[in-house]
């Protein structure tokens, strides 16, 4: 198969039935046809393991799975048993169920730094929730964000900061305030102008820092600084950061839907020995079953608890935040990951892909161009023009070659479903497609190979 080769007419038109009743075609923004090349958006059928099938029979290997969400793979035995043994028991009581005492004893086993969790549906509630607490904690309005990371709610307090801000009073998007990751004095100095005034910094404590200037979701790093592109903070930071709040009386929350699983069970806190406050989990956590929690310091979550004399919090009340289907598979993800050392499973697979992608477009003559950046569990590439600049273009035609080769690859994180089979195959797949990359790039012009619009960031202002 080959681009030009490529049809999915079966798709195309499930796509216009999509945007005819969803805004956007899809639930989530980062999974809408836009971020595709044009006509190339499969809709999918089916998942197991590492391969997904859309409804024109076509077959991929599978990167990013649920945005990070299936580590597992599709449709994980373990996981799926799990929830299976539920469903005929209920999922929703007028009562908790002894499934929440069980999940919230798993949970805090694994993530044995924090001493209290609530679970939710989806990670903005989790945030959303940290944010709140904070602010009635400290009795401070501001929260403190970092600039150098590209999502943390759906909620105004972090949309109202976007491109894609309308209908966000510009009230509430002036309380929220950036830092710029890995830069304590920058940190400090805005700490100091709003002094007393900041109620929390929420920051991911370790991602790809410097993210792939083409990737769909991330924004890019601002001027004169380059952070690390391997993924880990610079030794110190984390403390020093841990630090500052405490000198200004701030809450530090770590956002570890990424992190969480990924660099380690209990998260980059389990990994880098620096506790936070306040932190949240997602993605991982459900192998793709909908489960976020948000975790931390007793005497700050009791606030939004009936065990304490002071004014209470409305922390977190959701009708199916306590599924048990959910929560048994959460259960089953820690599991898995404790007793299959999954973590180092996705550090490997990683390590194979990124050698392996490096060494092809360098072979191809396009290892300046084609890059791959992050921790070897989360990767992501940069596409570069022929002036080494971020491209829309150059994604567009090497997402184009990578869907010709049955591979979907919005980035190139892991699931532990891949083997090592998959992974020379994706090899393969990538150094056909930094061929066709070479041939634009001594063309000085991709356009050719494109067949249609480029693929556009999700963060944009107008459609």
């Amino acid at each position: 198969m080959n681009a030009e080769e490529l049809r999915l007419p079966l798709s195309r038109t499930a796509n216009e039935r999509l945007h005819a009743m969803i805004p956007g075609g899809a639930h989530t923004y980062a999974k809408g046809d836009d971020q595709y090349p044009e006509n190339l958006a499969p809709v999918i059928s089916h998942g197991r393991g590492a391969h997904v099938w859309d409804i024109d029979g076509n077959r991929y290997l599978e990167y990013g799975s649920g945005l990070r969400s299936v580590s597992l793979g599709h449709a994980h035995p373990r996981v799926t048993e799990a929830v299976r043994r539920e469903l005929d028991r209920g999922s929703n009581f007028v009562r908790p169920s002894i499934v929440e005492v069980e999940a919230a004893e798993r949970f805090l086993a694994t993530v044995p730094t924090a001493e209290m969790v609530k679970f939710a549906k989806n990670g903005s509630d989790a945030t959303t929730a940290a944010v709140r607490l904070a602010r009635a904690a400290t009795g401070r309005p501001r929260v403190g964000i970092c600039a150098d990371h590209p999502f943390f709610s759906v909620d105004d307090w972090f949309i109202g900061t976007t491109p894609m801000s309308a209908g966000v009073p510009a009230a509430t998007t002036e309380l929220t305030v950036a830092f710029p990751y890995g830069d304590l004095a920058a940190t400090e100095e805005l700490l100091t102008r709003y002094q007393d005034e900041v109620a929390c910094l929420i920051l991911e404590p370790a991602t790809h820092t410097a993210p792939s200037p083409s990737s769909q979701l991330l924004p890019q790093p601002s001027a004169g600084r380059s952070p690390q592109s391997s993924g880990d903070p610079t030794p110190g930071y984390l403390a020093g950061l841990r630090e500052l709040a405490d000198r200004h009386g701030c809450v530090l929350i770590f956002d570890e839907m990424i992190t969480g699983f990924r660099w380690s069970e209990a998260g980059a806190q389990g990994l880098y020995g620096v506790v936070p406050d306040l932190s949240t989990f997602g993605k991982a956590l459900g192998n793709g079953f909908a489960v976020s929690a948000l975790a931390g310091r007793r005497d700050l979550m009791e606030r939004g608890g009936l065990r304490h004399s002071g004014e209470r919090v409305f922390l977190l009340s959701t009708t199916h935040g306590a599924e048990t289907h959910s929560l048994a598979a959460a259960m089953a993800v820690q599991t898995t990951y404790t007793e299959e050392a999954i973590t180092a499973q996705l550090h490997a697979l990683g390590e194979r892909l990124a050698a392996g992608v490096r060494e092809a477009a360098a072979a191809m003559g396009v290892g300046d161009h084609l890059v791959v950046r992050g921790r070897a569990s989360n990767l992501v590439f940069a596409t570069l023009d022929e002036n080494r600049q971020p491209s829309q273009q150059y994604r567009t035609l090497f997402l184009r070659r990578l869907l010709a080769g049955g591979v979907l690859a919005p980035s190139f994180v892991v699931s532990s479903a891949l083997g090592d089979a998959d992974i020379d195959h994706t090899v393969d797949v990538v150094a056909q497609a930094c061929a066709v990359y070479r041939k634009a790039l001594e063309a000085a012009d991709p356009t050719p190979w494109l067949a249609g619009r480029p693929v556009k960031p999700v963060f944009r202002r107008l459609a």
